[in-house]
């Protein structure tokens, strides 16, 4: 049996995993703790296998006034975590890391993409990975993970506002593009399966499907048996807007990593698109 220990108690990722690998009780015994106090300190890592670090800043408008909050967090908090679980002698750390470190909103990622985060949040991620994979050596192994947006139910960002306007809208611009996403459940498979093969390195994980605005919104109406016409009458405008406003280019540009990336020996994409937003919409 393998002991887990969850960092960020009650955190959307972390709660998604302790379920999905409480369906192994035989083979996972998986504990969280809370870093919102120093109190987190005063627990002994030595007991645990694994170490999964998702305790973070996210979705948080970013502002002069919260920018160094950032790097205490996603970067200091977590290095800090590595530290403690090498000196007790956690044999893997996994940090949930982000695609924001590619620092782009449109294209096509490969395995030769630089690393050149706008934002905040993914300077903080990207620093947080490099000191942390610093620390790897024969007897700790580091893992890192890059996904792209993650939902499920009870996900935060922008899914759920695209789920808002899929209930309400009678009309959505029916716009051909092609985005990366992970649903919650092949997230947590992967992550299952990186602590079972005791992965080391970088991982890409995505939906074997890329996602089309357009198609997902169709599908979240349809969840709620409602049902939304697409639209090709704004298609000029929407555009013009890709090059200018950055929410438009979330919506309807293209951002994908190359699906070769996403490959792994064992299968993880355990839910299709469709499936994935029937589980989503569930229990809204």
């Amino acid at each position: 049996m393998k002991r887990i220990l969850i960092t960020g108690a009650d955190s959307y990722i972390g709660t998604s995993v302790e379920k999905w690998l409480g369906k192994y009780p035989d083979r996972y015994q998986v504990d969280t703790v809370d870093m919102r106090t120093d109190s987190w300190k005063e627990k002994g890592f030595s007991p645990y296998d694994v170490v999964f670090h998702v305790a973070g800043i996210a979705h948080v408008k970013e502002t002069k006034e919260n920018e160094s909050l950032y790097y205490r967090v996603n970067r200091d908090l977590a290095c800090e975590a590595a530290r403690k679980a090498k000196s007790d002698g956690v044999g893997q750390f996994i940090f949930l890391s982000t695609m924001s470190v590619y620092g782009i909103d449109t294209g096509v990622i490969d395995e030769n993409s630089s690393l050149n985060p706008k934002t905040n949040y993914g300077k903080s991620k990207l620093q947080a990975e490099e000191l942390i994979r610093s620390l790897e050596d024969d007897t700790f192994i580091i893992t890192v993970l890059r996904p792209p947006m993650i939902y499920g139910i009870g996900c935060k960002g922008n899914y759920q506002r695209l789920a808002q306007l899929a209930i309400k809208a009678p009309l959505f611009p029916d716009i051909e593009n092609k985005r990366s996403m992970l649903h919650i459940d092949n997230l947590c498979e992967y992550v299952r399966l990186l602590i079972e093969n005791k992965e080391s390195g970088l991982f890409f994980p995505q939906n074997r499907e890329y996602v089309k605005t357009s198609e997902m919104v169709r599908l979240i109406a349809e969840a709620h048996g409602k049902r939304i016409k697409l639209v090709k009458v704004f298609n000029p405008i929407i555009r013009v807007m890709l090059g200018r406003v950055g929410i438009v280019k979330k919506v309807f540009g293209n951002l994908v990593y190359q699906k070769e990336m996403s490959v792994y020996k064992e299968e993880y994409q355990v839910v299709h698109l469709e499936k994935s937003i029937q589980l989503t919409e569930s229990q809204i």
